[in-house]
């Protein structure tokens, strides 16, 4: 099991597995300077789709030379972008599709497709995302941050059968999950009690589930010993399932901005790894994020 990104870095190495990304709309400083950290620590080779003349003037600046990537030169619509990108990894050509410059709803709409997008063309089309950070000697992941916005039962549920892949790409075949509330006892007055409390009841294969549960009756030791909670998952879970996207958002935030921590971020749902990366995430951030999405590739998860 891996308990840190510099073990997932020096496993990716030894596979001499590397991967390629497509990145739309590359011309765009921060996600191709991602691109471009990741390849020279030898995880990936790039293709980059979008203007030509901008994307070579930005390695340049960055001391790369053009040809050592392959560049589609692309100058439309943002969707048209996203669909070269899925295109290539569904021909084969690429392993993993990456947003450059355009809107992530964009970027979603090319992977929703159901004929020429990364999910089945019958079924459910769920792509959540899992924030994923080191602590405590283990990974925890923070679930979903990014996507759904108010999630019911069923979509909860759908989320975290998303993020097991991701748990077992990380070494960890039966997470323990934890469905986050403020308390841990079940009142009418807190809607996400009770939601929590059937998403447990309901249970999810693969994984051991809990709630409700506050975050420090989740992940503390202390506190879950200082409260007297008795429960499988109670600090020590390995995913925190949030209820709604506003929690997720500030939690994911909170570590990175308050407890310093480095975030890795996977978009899961889809039939291959996607990389998503805001140009506030830190260039650590960045490389851990499409580091995950390696491993997942050669995992299969």
């Amino acid at each position: 099991m891996f308990t840190t990104f510099k073990e997932i870095e020096s496993y990716v190495l030894s596979q001499n597995m590397k991967k390629r990304i497509a990145l739309a709309n590359a011309h765009d400083e921060p996600a191709l300077s991602a691109v471009v950290n990741a390849k020279r620590r030898g995880v990936v080779e790039g293709t980059l789709i979008g203007k030509k003349a901008e994307i070579v003037q930005m390695l340049h600046d960055m001391g790369e030379s053009e040809a050592d990537y392959e560049i589609i030169d692309f100058d439309g619509e943002e969707l048209e972008s996203a669909k070269i990108a899925i295109k290539l990894v569904k021909e084969g050509k690429a392993d993993i599709p990456m947003k450059g410059i355009l809107q992530t709803s964009n970027f979603a709409r090319a992977i929703l497709n159901r004929e020429t997008g990364l999910v089945p063309a019958s079924g459910r089309r769920l792509v959540s995302q899992c924030g994923i950070f080191e602590y405590e000697g283990r990974f925890v992941m923070i679930t979903d941050a990014a996507i759904n916005i108010n999630p019911d039962v069923d979509t909860q549920i759908g989320i975290v059968e998303n993020a097991l892949p991701v748990a077992k790409a990380l070494g960890n075949d039966c997470p323990k999950v934890a469905v986050l509330s403020a308390v841990e006892n079940v009142t009418e007055k807190m809607a996400s009690t009770v939601t929590a409390a059937e998403i447990a009841r309901r249970g999810v294969p693969g994984c051991i589930i809990s709630g409700p549960l506050a975050l420090d009756g989740a992940i503390s030791m202390e506190s879950v010993k200082h409260k007297a909670i008795h429960d499988p998952v109670a600090g020590q879970a390995d995913i925190l399932l949030v209820p709604f996207i506003e929690i997720g958002n500030v939690l994911y935030k909170a570590c990175t901005y308050i407890a310093g921590k480095t975030m890795a971020s996977t978009i899961c749902g889809a039939s291959c790894p996607v990389v998503i990366t805001s140009r506030a995430d830190t260039p650590d951030s960045k490389y851990y994020s499409i580091l995950m999405a390696v491993l997942r590739c050669i995992k299969g998860c």
